[in-house]
């Protein structure tokens, strides 16, 4: 039997792979969707020493590292350490954190299995390792945006118990924050991550989508997609009714005011009719 490994990480939100590219000498121009694949003299050249064939890194536009066949932890690091000179928010020390090991297994028997540690296919295809990196880079980004749900929901929570004691005034700046955190994390989860755009390698190869669809149904990633943006559609409904309460309240201020200045002006009339006031 033969296997190829595979360890995938979710360091930050974002990575501009042409900047990488541009130092790379590689000649293209990157659109989210591709991720940027790193191999041979390139990868000798950041890791200064020799790679196997075999030894790949993907970098994705989505923050997300995938590395293939990178036993030497200080290899993980060396490469690493390269990527914050383009994205210096990216924290190393933590970048366990949003991680997942995986493997691909050729050449020993003709059937097809998929398991929580590796995948096992009869024969080895071009396609495998790309597909493989793009499922596990997707997967560790969402535990990264799972998390952050967690905090956005502890946020709305300690404004939903103010309305409960009573402290019904929302300021409009902290509606906006609120908001805005909102639309970060639906912005990071299901547009960047783009989980519903297939490899380009899908499209003409239909062994290729169809390992590709077995994969991201193992993976659950539909699933999760789909979990995400209800949670998310459910997020803006709380907004949109705090919204509603906060603006309620500026409003019957203003009337009440109104009649206050409505009282005012008619007590004045009176007092001047009576020649109480010039």
């Amino acid at each position: 039997m033969k296997e190829m490994t595979f360890k995938a990480f979710a360091l930050t939100n974002e990575i501009d792979l042409n900047k990488i590219a541009i130092h790379c000498g590689i000649p293209k121009k990157f659109t989210w969707e591709q991720p940027l694949i790193l191999k041979g003299d390139i990868l000798e050249s950041i890791l200064q020493h020799r790679v196997e064939e075999s030894q790949q890194v993907l970098v994705f536009s989505f923050g997300s590292i995938v590395f293939i066949n990178h036993s030497r932890p200080q290899d993980i690091i060396a490469f690493l350490r390269y990527i914050t000179a383009f994205e210096p928010e990216i924290d190393i020390s933590n970048a366990d954190r949003y991680s997942d090991d995986y493997s691909l297994h050729y050449g020993e028997k003709e059937s097809f299995e998929l398991t929580d540690e590796y995948v096992e296919v009869p024969e080895f295809e071009h396609f495998h390792p790309e597909l493989i990196s793009t499922v596990l880079a997707k997967s560790v980004a969402f535990e990264k945006v799972e998390e952050q749900l967690g905090k956005i929901n502890d946020k709305l929570e300690t404004v939903i118990e103010r309305l409960e004691k009573g402290k019904l005034r929302i300021g409009n700046k902290e509606l906006a924050r609120t908001t805005a955190i909102i639309l970060r994390y639906e912005y990071n989860s299901l547009a960047y991550i783009m989980i519903l755009d297939k490899p380009d390698i899908t499209w003409s190869s239909s062994h290729a989508s169809e390992f590709y669809d077995k994969m991201l149904d193992f993976f659950e990633l539909n699933d999760r997609y789909k979990i995400l943006k209800n949670k998310t559609e459910f997020l803006h409904h709380i907004i949109e009714g705090f919204s509603t309460i906060s603006h309620s309240i500026r409003g019957l201020f203003v009337e009440w005011i109104i009649v206050i200045l409505i009282v005012i002006e008619v007590i004045l009339t009176v007092l001047q009719i009576a020649g109480v006031l010039p």
